[in-house]
């Protein structure tokens, strides 16, 4: 069964903390082709489409089109905070490899 990707709550968290709602925008989470593994991820503040899965909590919202849902099936969507800077990330168990900086990924 293809489970939808989960978002943490650190994610919807900090989601909160940057005002995306407040902008009337949502963290738009896509895969394109390209990156040094072979899909790469993309991740922004957008407005939502009429085709995205919405995922929603406490009034702020991540998205994902529907080209993008596949390659994403029982992810996690969360937020790091390390030494080299904070961001969004993807734990993708999809992913058969990935590149050193987890923004690049092959299946």
């Amino acid at each position: 069964m293809t489970l939808p990707p989960k978002v943490t709550d650190r994610a919807f968290e900090r989601l909160a903390e940057i005002g995306a709602s407040d902008q009337g925008q949502a963290l738009r989470v896509a895969v394109d082709g390209g990156g040094c593994s072979g899909f790469q991820y993309d991740i922004k503040l957008d407005a939502p489409a009429e085709d995205d899965l919405i995922l929603s909590k406490d009034g702020e919202t991540v998205v994902v089109d529907s080209v993008s849902l596949p390659f994403l099936a029982n992810a996690v969507i969360d937020f790091t905070e390390e030494l080299i800077g904070a961001r969004f990330v993807i734990e993708n168990p999809n992913a058969t490899s990935s590149c050193g900086c987890g923004t690049s990924f092959s299946m």
